[in-house]
């Protein structure tokens, strides 16, 4: 994976206003301001909470690093490589199979849930820049934001970069009404994973298929267990 310095303010984009602009977009679309409902989400972070997993910043940012490396967030950017690599060959069959594995990997009901509201919730507020209407069938957030970054011609290593960041971001989110963590420990996590999200991000670059797989195990039994946990905050 190339420098992330390199390419994005450096090409076009093909509107000719330069490549600026795709950093631009990306910032947009992938902001936690951005309406697609992440902020209802944990991941299961809430169970991992109320069960004692995770009680400060330090644990937060272990338990998202060990995601990015080894687990749901890891195969989400294997299948964004994948997915964004089938859109820009134009090949639709192979993007349908990468959006049907990306919802059998799903492993819980809230997990699935998650990543099919978020990819329609993107594909809905990221119409104006698709130029048309939000349609078709449903699929998995990761193939909705490649699909895009494909068509508005952003470069792959940038769309990982930021989709890894985003991910980050949300749980860290979210760890700061659970736990709940201060602001310090927040930025402090945000600083300790920079590390993690580049390298997580450069490893997809590099991927095929072949690379997904997730250890997280830990993770994924939260998941399975927020479904029937009350009370709750979140969705997932």
């Amino acid at each position: 994976m190339a420098a992330i310095t390199t390419p994005i303010m450096d090409t076009t984009d093909g509107t000719g206003r330069g490549g600026g602009l795709a950093l631009v977009q990306l910032l947009t679309w992938l902001s936690p301001a951005f309406p697609v409902g992440a902020f209802a989400m944990s991941h299961g972070l809430e169970t991992a909470v109320r069960e004692g997993h995770v009680r400060d910043g330090e644990a937060a940012r272990d338990w998202i690093a060990a995601l990015l490396a080894q687990g749901s967030g890891w195969n989400d950017l294997v299948l964004l490589a994948a997915a964004y690599r089938a859109c820009a060959a134009g090949d639709g069959h192979a993007v349908r199979e990468v959006a049907e594995l990306a919802l059998a990997l799903a492993g819980s009901q809230s997990r699935r849930a998650e990543t099919l509201d978020l990819g329609e919730a993107f594909r809905r507020a990221s119409a104006p820049w698709a130029g048309r209407p939000s349609e078709g069938e449903e699929e998995a957030y990761p193939v909705a934001v490649a699909r895009l970054c494909a068509a508005r011609a952003i470069p792959l290593d940038a769309a990982l970069l930021a989709y890894a960041q985003g991910f980050s971001s949300t749980l860290l989110s979210a760890g700061l009404r659970l736990v709940p963590l201060g602001q310090g420990a927040v930025t402090q996590a945000q600083h300790d994973l920079e590390t993690p999200i580049l390298d997580a991000a450069r490893r997809a670059g590099a991927s095929t298929l072949a690379d997904l797989g997730s250890a997280a195990l830990l993770s994924d039994l939260c998941a399975l267990r927020h479904e029937t946990l009350q009370p709750r905050l979140f969705r997932s």
